[in-house]
């Protein structure tokens, strides 16, 4: 039976994939196939990580702009938080739809089916399949087909306990009992933890550590399956990077006071901060407004770049229910206090008041929190080698739909070059 496993290590760099401090994702690499220049999409966020991996697709075709993004839903836009567990119903209902394009779990619904089980936000967890094709596991709400509550669902603590509870029923329930065609198990370490520690810190590799234990889990159990005779492909992976957080700019305030926007509370003009970037909303009659923000945000000593209209399609974005324009924010190479390279100054909302300065985070296009690493095992792949050509998360849909025999089509991703 061809079978496909996914397994995400959320925000785990591919630096630091190492013999010392991942010994079963390494001796997984060693044997199997590298991606020594993969890459996460633009941007750099869980929840828009999770839509392209599901869809193969970029935020310009699938419609997910951010971990956070602005909606119309009758008050001009707000900018809403996509890990709630509503979000899905508040898009569905302010853009007719959720996710535009098909996921892994609608191609597969009638193929073998889908199993996801998730310990991230709950956004990023049911954008894996937020219509209900297949089955997803998460501690605040699981569901099958249909959207329908299961009799048998997830409760797992978030942090590194909770991963390890749900490797461990992923292992025997899902990859030995139930046996659907496809199975994704999402940990949500060491991106938790990283966003409230430095990185290189005790804290940060302890739980790397517990991430690669939940790997190496995986893996023994796909090695027996596929000795009793099963031709499993086994993907291992992260979906982004982390880099450290220097200074925190409010650029609603900023626009507020440069006379661009009315007020914190305006709907003319709103943004939503994804950290190290932003994405700029201009409500319909709002003129050249978004030229003139696109103008000021340039002058400003905290940018890194800025990215408007037809542009967008550079980076994956497109200009759509809004959107207008994003920015990324300075970056650069300087290490932090455990000699961890990466920088990036952090944009938030004025209603924040959360300081992250020299704990980890991701959002943008610096190079280390886009440098996601990935590596393929299983029957066909070219054992021990590695690929230093481009690849992207968005490869990781296609890849699997060709190794379960199904035609790739509608996607910005092409299947991995595994031999």
């Amino acid at each position: 039976m061809k079978r496909a496993v996914l397994v995400i290590c959320d925000g785990h760099r591919a630096d630091l994939v190492t013999p010392e401090l991942t010994p079963n994702i390494w001796r997984l690499a060693q044997a199997g196939r590298r991606f020594t220049s993969h890459a996460s999409v633009f941007p750099s966020v869980t929840r828009v990580s999770s839509a392209s991996i599901a869809t193969g697709c970029r935020p310009a075709r699938h419609g997910l702009h951010g971990n956070t993004m602005a909606l119309d839903e009758g008050d001009g836009l707000v900018v809403r938080d996509v890990g709630n567990p509503d979000f899905r119903g508040r898009m569905r209902r302010a853009t007719g739809a959720t996710l535009r394009v098909p996921t892994l779990a609608e191609r597969l619904a009638k193929r073998g089916g889908q199993i996801v089980m998730s310990n991230v936000s709950p956004g990023a967890a049911y954008f894996q399949d937020p219509d209900g094709h297949g089955h997803v596991y998460h501690r605040d709400g699981s569901y099958g087909p249909g959207e329908r509550a299961v009799a048998d669902p997830m409760v797992v603590t978030h942090d590194a306990a909770g991963d390890r509870v749900m490797a461990e029923r992923f292992c025997s329930d899902v990859l030995r009992r139930r046996r659907p065609v496809m199975s994704v198990l999402w940990l949500c370490e060491p991106d938790h933890t990283m966003h409230a520690s430095e990185l290189g810190s005790s804290e940060h590799r302890r739980v790397v550590a517990a991430a690669d234990q939940c790997v190496g889990m995986v893996a023994d159990t796909v090695a027996s399956l596929a000795a009793e005779g099963d031709d499993v492909l086994l993907l291992v992976g992260s979906d982004h990077g982390h880099e450290t957080v220097g200074t925190t700019v409010r650029p609603d305030a900023l626009l507020v006071q440069a006379g661009l926007k009315r007020d914190l509370a305006s709907t003319d003009v709103v943004v939503a901060c994804q950290d190290f970037s932003g994405l700029v909303y201009c409500a319909a009659g709002t003129g050249d407004r978004a030229a003139q923000i696109a103008d000021f945000l340039a002058r400003q000593a905290w940018i890194g770049e800025v990215i408007a209209g037809a542009e967008l399609g550079r980076i994956g974005m497109a200009p759509d229910h809004g959107l207008a324009l994003a920015f990324t924010l300075r970056n650069g190479a300087a290490t932090n206090s455990f000699g961890v390279p990466g920088t990036s100054d952090m944009a938030a909302a004025s209603s924040t008041t959360k300081v992250k300065t020299g704990l980890g985070s991701h959002g943008g296009l610096g190079s280390w929190e886009q440098r996601p690493f990935l590596i393929a095992s299983g029957k066909g792949v070219a054992a021990g080698t590695v690929h230093a050509g481009s690849t992207s998360i968005v490869d990781i849909a296609p890849t699997i739909l060709r190794h379960l025999g199904i035609a790739v089509e509608g996607m910005d991703g092409r299947p991995l070059p595994l031999n």
